[in-house]
């Protein structure tokens, strides 16, 4: 299971509401230690944020202790994107957790453009979970129970596979989908026949069922869809592979996915 997990926080409702449901629960699940951090926008605050920056410690900090003594607390001053990803570096997290409203993770601007921005250039697995006018669209109980996991077979998918086996005990039954947008019509039988044996090799790294699932065509379509036949509670994908704009885009099916998608996205950065 995931053990550091870090949960960015802009004081709103939203992000709050995540941080009393979530906390409790990865505990539950096997997290040992949390860091609750906000950061305060340099480029809006400018110089108002040292004057608040206390202030917020001591907001923050309340906060932290009403979850336990295993939560930190800590404030920066900054762009939050590039602080929450040096602060997961330098506290060691090996998750973020970051809230998004509705089904479009980029409306909000904290949680929206943080987000993905976020997403672009951290180097540690970000769990996006998606809200509904209900709450969250997956409780976090259920979160790891059904993922589905997509692969590309680059050496990205070993780093999802590692990352997937994090949390393998949680779960119940899942999906290794592969969508093939590549070569030509005469090739196709076959490159679905070698698709299927190697998402079952991949399978032999589980001790857990998963089902096998191979598509023709768009591959963002494909995940989404496959995720709603399969009652899936978590997608899993890379932000990097054969078809991903390296350094500058998630590239066009991570952020498809991650743009579209009503369940949570947990992203799995390719490079170390």
């Amino acid at each position: 299971m995931f053990r550091r997990v870090l949960y960015p926080t802009d004081f709103s409702e939203l992000s709050l509401g995540v941080l009393s449901e979530y906390i409790p629960c990865m505990r539950e699940l096997g997290a040992e230690s949390f860091l609750l951090l906000h950061v305060v926008d340099i480029t809006s605050a400018d110089f108002e944020a040292f004057k608040i920056q206390k202030a917020l410690e001591e907001r923050l900090k309340r906060v932290a202790e009403k979850l336990g003594k295993d939560v930190e607390a800590e404030v920066r001053i900054g762009i939050p994107s590039i602080e929450i990803g040096e602060a997961a570096d330098e506290w060691g997290a090996d998750l973020v957790v970051l809230p998004s409203a509705g089904e479009n993770v980029w409306r909000l601007s904290f949680i929206g453009n943080t987000a993905s921005n976020m997403c672009r250039i951290t180097r540690r697995p970000v769990l996006v979970l998606k809200h509904s006018e209900e709450g969250v669209t997956v409780r976090c109980r259920e979160l790891f129970k059904r993922p589905l996991v997509a692969l590309d077979f680059s050496e990205c998918s070993i780093r999802i596979i590692e990352t997937v086996k994090k949390f393998e005990e949680h779960v119940e039954r899942g999906v290794l989908l592969h969508s093939i947008d590549y070569g030509g019509k005469s090739e196709l039988e076959e490159n679905v026949k070698k698709a299927k044996e190697r998402l079952t090799k991949s399978m032999e790294a589980f001790s857990v069922p998963f089902d096998i699932e191979v598509t023709v065509g768009s591959a963002s379509k494909a995940i989404r869809g496959t995720a709603v036949a399969k009652d899936s509670t978590v997608i899993v994908i890379g932000k990097k592979g054969k078809s991903f704009l390296k350094n500058l885009l998630l590239g066009s099916t991570a952020e498809r996915v991650l743009r579209d998608s009503k369940i949570p996205v947990l992203l799995v950065p390719c490079e170390k």
